[in-house]
């Protein structure tokens, strides 16, 4: 490997930190706004204070609007999760006709805007009769999310060997066993990664909820409702608790991948 000089190491490491600043510095704004005593931020902050926080924890609102979203989020993870291993099996896996169709049909949903993939999805539900709720959402929130967890897992299927599977057949052992006993636990840290992907987008997924949960309201859609009305620190102290949760679920995620990796 090439060696590095001092002064380049250092404008690199500038240039991340930066970087991390960009990122990371609205998140610190929202927090002091969050714990701010007063209805509307300004800086320096005069009174602290955890009431908002506290405020938030208790509504009954927020209680029906996270629960509204983390039964869209847990069932687009859990459906995500099963069509992305059989479509990944399909994508990377096994060699069929159509097999460069189906890569690039799967593709496509990805690069489509949310905003319009949203309102189509709206016109055809209202087309076909079915009243939008939570339960669309989960659909529409499938149309995108699904074929990113099949990406993902698909890497995952890419960088396996065969052969263990048909090492696994000359044994004797049935496809069902091989699925079980051979390929789920190959593709098992690319499945929790796709599992976390998939909550994780769903969760905070503002375009396609707007159109298609209907009256169900969810954690992004209210917070865009009540900054455009009815603001009070209760939002941003809301915001930084999903921020922090969405944080601990990604942290428990890498140490139950890491752990899978020891056991491989």
């Amino acid at each position: 490997m090439t060696a590095v000089s001092r002064p380049t190491r250092a404008a690199l490491y500038l240039y991340g930190v930066l970087i991390l600043v960009v990122l990371y510095l609205p998140l610190v704004a929202v927090g002091f706004a969050s714990v701010s005593k007063a209805r509307y931020l300004s800086f320096p902050v005069k009174r602290y204070s955890g009431g908002w926080m506290a405020e938030a924890v208790t509504s009954p609102t927020v209680h029906q609007i996270v629960l509204t979203s983390l039964k869209i989020a847990v069932s687009v993870t859990v459906l995500s999760v099963v069509l992305g291993f059989f479509g990944a099996l399909a994508f990377a896996r096994f060699q069929w006709r159509f097999r460069g169709l189906f890569q690039k049909a799967i593709l496509l949903p990805i690069f489509f805007p949310q905003t319009v993939l949203g309102l189509a999805l709206l016109i055809w539900f209202s087309a076909i009769g079915v009243t939008p709720s939570w339960k669309t959402a989960v659909v529409a929130h499938l149309v995108w999310i699904a074929p990113i967890a099949t990406l993902i897992i698909a890497i995952r299927a890419y960088g396996f060997d065969p052969a263990l599977e048909e090492a696994a057949r000359d044994m004797g052992a049935s496809t069902l066993t091989v699925l079980r006993e051979v390929t789920l636990p190959l593709l098992m840290p690319g499945i929790v990664s796709a599992g976390l992907f998939a909550f994780l987008l769903s969760w905070g997924n503002f375009p396609l909820s707007l159109f298609t949960s209907g009256v169900d309201s969810t954690l992004p859609k209210w917070l865009y409702s009540r900054m455009v009305s009815g603001f009070t620190p209760q939002i941003p102290a809301l915001g930084v608790m999903s921020v922090a949760g969405s944080a601990v679920l990604v942290l428990v995620g890498l140490v139950v991948m890491r752990w899978m990796r020891r056991q491989t």
